[in-house]
C-alpha cells in the first residue's frame, strides 16, 4: 500500500506531523493492507493563523483494488485529533465496504440433483 502525506504550510509547523500521522493511519487501517493500493492524507489549516474550533481538517482517500476511491473528512482543534477522527470514520467505512464485498460473492452453484 502507496502512502502519501499532503498539508498547507502552516499544517508542517509542528515537529514530525507527518511521521506521527502515518504511523497512526497505517496502524488503524492495518488489516486492509493488502486490499488497498493507496492512502492519501491531506492535513490543512482553515483558519491560517487565526485560532477557531474545529479548524484543522484532515481528509482520507483510501483507493481499494479495482474499485472506487473512499474518502472521509475529519476536523478538531489539532491536526493529530482530526487525523484520529478521519481515520476511525475510514476503518468503519472500509469495514462496511469488505464485509458487503465478502457477502455479495457467491460460490458456484451446484449442480441440480433431479
Amino acid at each position: 500500500m502507496q502512502f502519501q502525506f499532503n498539508s498547507d504550510s502552516s499544517v508542517m509547523g509542528t515537529e514530525n506531523v507527518s511521521e506521527r500521522i502515518e504511523a497512526m493511519v497505517r496502524e488503524k487501517l492495518t488489516r486492509f493492507e493488502d486490499r488497498l493500493t493507496r492512502v492519501e492524507v491531506h492535513v490543512s489549516d482553515v483558519n491560517g493563523s487565526k485560532h477557531g474550533a474545529d479548524d484543522k481538517h484532515c481528509v482520507i482517500e483510501a483507493r481499494p483494488r479495482g474499485g472506487k476511491p473512499i474518502g472521509v473528512t475529519g476536523k478538531a482543534d489539532k491536526v493529530d485529533d482530526a487525523a484520529r477522527k478521519a481515520a476511525n470514520t475510514l476503518s468503519q467505512r472500509l469495514e462496511r465496504h469488505f464485509g458487503k464485498e465478502s457477502r455479495h460473492k457467491h460460490d458456484a452453484r451446484p449442480d441440480k440433483v433431479m
